[in-house]
C-alpha cells in the first residue's frame, strides 16, 4: 500500500486520499491555530502559491495533540485559516500524529529521519514532511524550521517533478 491509498477526510468532511496529488512534490505539515508557530501559515501559503505551478503542494493536517492548540471545529479551523492567513492549500480533517490513535499516514511519516538521523514521534505543531513525486518521504523538518528556510526550500526544489 502506498501513501496514495490511505484514507483521509478533507476539512470539509469529504472522503479522499492523496491520490489527487500523485506525481507532485508535497510538504505535509501538522498545523494548529493557537500556537506560537501559527504564523508559519503565512510562509507555507507563500511556498504553496509560488511553487504550485511547478508540481508542488502544501498539505495541512490540523492536530490538537500539542497543548490543545487546535481545539476548534473543522468550520472554525477553515474560517481562521482563510481569514487570517488566506490559506488556499488543501487542509484535512483534524487527526492524531502520535500515540495509539496515530493516523496511518503519520505512521509512514514518523518513520522518516530528520537531518540528525532521528525518526519517531512528531515533536510539536508545524513539523514538516517532504514527499517526493513518487510518494516517498525524502525529508523531515522539525517545527522550528521556517517555511522560507534555505535548506527546506532547496530540498523542495530538488524534488520538483
Amino acid at each position: 500500500m502506498s501513501i496514495y491509498d490511505i484514507g483521509l477526510r478533507t476539512l470539509a468532511g469529504a472522503d479522499t486520499t492523496l491520490e489527487p496529488w500523485r506525481g507532485k512534490t508535497l510538504l505535509a505539515v501538522n498545523v494548529a491555530s493557537r500556537c506560537g508557530l501559527t504564523p508559519q501559515y503565512e510562509g507555507l501559503e507563500e511556498l504553496h502559491r509560488r511553487l504550485s505551478d511547478r508540481g508542488f503542494a502544501v498539505l495541512g493536517f490540523p492536530c490538537n495533540q500539542f497543548g490543545g492548540q487546535e481545539p476548534g471545529s473543522a468550520e472554525e479551523i477553515a474560517q481562521f485559516c482563510s481569514t487570517t492567513y488566506g490559506v488556499s492549500f488543501p487542509m484535512f480533517e483534524k487527526l492524531d500524529v502520535n500515540g495509539s490513535g496515530r493516523h496511518r499516514l503519520y505512521e509512514v511519516f514518523t518513520g522518516a529521519e530528520d537531518s540528525d538521523g532521528e525518526a519517531g514521534d512528531v515533536q510539536w505543531n508545524f513539523e514538516k514532511f517532504l514527499i517526493s513525486a513518487q510518494g516517498t518521504v525524502v525529508g523531515r523538518f522539525r517545527p522550528g524550521t521556517q517555511p522560507d528556510d534555505a535548506g527546506l526550500v532547496a530540498a523542495i526544489e530538488a524534488q520538483l517533478p
